[in-house]
């Protein structure tokens, strides 16, 4: 799979795609990236990419022009394209999934109070929020879905990792415990310890429900209703 990432801070991004597992799939070509400075298609001496929105009100506005130019060069019309913004379609397990099935992916990072909204119209297909907040750096964002993105693609993570994650079967991963056996007088669950696999598997379930309803009664009121009651 590869990752086009269109921003004004590259930088901020190479960083990740050359260090731990990402680097990895990298080298052993699962993944490959681009990475575009969005400065370097505008128009001006001085790069400008910004300017005072229509209307009036606080910040800056990303120009299309540039922008327009950039996804333009990475032939953005004819691929899966994803804008990170607060005002974006919720982020979750399946959008990260259908997102993993292309063979490529345009990010476009944004910065300041946004993008022109008639560059979003035309190139954008998804947008996309990580949450209900609103972060500075559209880098940051953008990270978020790429490692959600590239971890489940085949040949990155262990197919047994995933499986037992969050969300993986709508509920909260159960907790887990290493060495030492007792640590300031805080003593590992028996049961993990006692090698039946069949009660470990039933403990970490029932944990799995118990965590999940009480930190996600939304997430058990789903799980429910697509396995009964727990």
């Amino acid at each position: 799979m590869k990752m086009t990432v269109l921003s004004l801070f590259p930088e901020i991004l190479e960083a990740y795609f050359i260090s731990s597992i990402m680097a990895k799939a990298v080298k052993r070509d699962v993944m490959s990236y681009r990475l575009m400075n969005i400065r370097d298609f505008a128009f001006d001496v001085h790069r400008r990419c910004d300017d005072l929105p229509y209307g009036g009100g606080a910040g800056m506005v990303l120009k299309p022009e540039p922008v327009a130019r950039a996804l333009e060069w990475v032939g953005a019309r004819n691929r899966r394209t994803v804008y990170v913004s607060p005002g974006g379609t919720p982020l979750d397990t399946a959008l990260i999934h259908d997102f993993s099935n292309e063979n490529e992916i345009v990010i476009l990072c944004g910065r300041y109070e946004g993008i022109d909204q008639r560059v979003i119209d035309r190139y954008v297909t998804d947008e996309v929020s990580i949450g209900d907040y609103v972060v500075s750096s559209g880098e940051v964002a953008a990270l978020v879905v790429i490692d959600a993105v590239y971890r489940v693609c085949e040949g990155v993570i262990n197919g047994e990792s995933l499986a037992e994650e969050s969300f993986a079967d709508g509920l909260l991963e159960y907790p887990h415990y290493t060495r030492p056996a007792d640590y300031r007088g805080d003593s590992v669950p028996r049961v993990l310890v006692s090698g039946h696999h069949a009660q470990i598997a039933a403990w970490r379930r029932e944990k799995m429900i118990e965590r999940t309803r009480r930190v996600r009664p939304d997430l058990i009121e789903r799980y429910v209703r697509a396995h009964g009651s727990s």
